[in-house]
């Protein structure tokens, strides 16, 4: 049983809370809003979640901190909460929504890569970004069924990424592994790999042939 400490408690948060509780893990919650408004979802979730007033509160004793919040507000992140712990980044960049990010926008670097540079002493792994929330706990099944649904993750630390891989596996999913960060925009939105069900052997013929908007062929 491992601690999972979820920032934010939207779509994609408040799925993979309960993904945890399911698979018998414990969860801590926190939000904007100092923990207001988590009761429903605390109530829901039973014995093995409750909220957190502060994000350093959430992550003191976590094993894995998932980050679901929009990725405008990582800055407002204290990275002195997340120093030695394992942080998966779920985001997704929408220029209509966060606003512009210039290296998003030429496409220099990724949304984990960011969240890297934020929070130094975390070990960051990109993953759970690129599925339908409502899908995260409708179409997991256990080890060994045919035609599991494959997730990609993407991560420098290969100690995390096993984690992450044994966390993933938990919530009922195969995991391919894309290599480092710097790989995490092969399943960004607009890709292949996004929001589309997947065992692993088409999640990698997906992640093989995405390309980058700036490297596609100008006429």
């Amino acid at each position: 049983m491992a601690v999972i400490a979820i920032i934010g408690a939207g779509n994609i948060g408040s799925q993979v809370a309960r993904l945890a509780v399911k698979a018998g893990h414990q969860v801590v919650l926190a939000n904007s809003r100092g923990g207001e408004g988590l009761e429903p979802l605390v109530d829901e979730l039973g014995a093995n979640a409750r909220p957190a007033v502060t994000v350093a509160d959430a992550t003191e004793r976590a094993d894995v901190v998932v980050v679901a919040m929009p990725i405008h507000s990582y800055v407002a992140l204290p990275a002195d909460a997340f120093g030695g712990k394992i942080v998966i980044d779920t985001g997704n960049y929408y220029p209509g929504w966060n606003g512009n990010i210039a290296e998003l926008d030429n496409e220099s670097t990724t949304t984990a890569e960011i969240l890297q540079r934020l929070l130094p002493g975390a070990s960051v792994v990109k993953a759970l970004n690129h599925v339908v929330a409502a899908e995260l706990t409708s179409t997991g099944s256990p080890a060994g069924s045919e035609d599991r649904r494959a997730l990609a993750m993407a991560g420098d630390d290969t100690d995390a990424k096993r984690v992450v891989q044994s966390l993933l596996d938990s919530f009922g999913f195969d995991v391919v592994d894309v290599g480092p960060l710097s790989e995490g925009w092969r399943f960004q939105r607009d890709l292949p790999a996004y929001a589309v069900r997947l065992d692993a052997a088409e999640m990698r013929d997906a992640l093989a042939g995405a390309v980058r908007y700036r490297d596609l062929p100008r006429n």
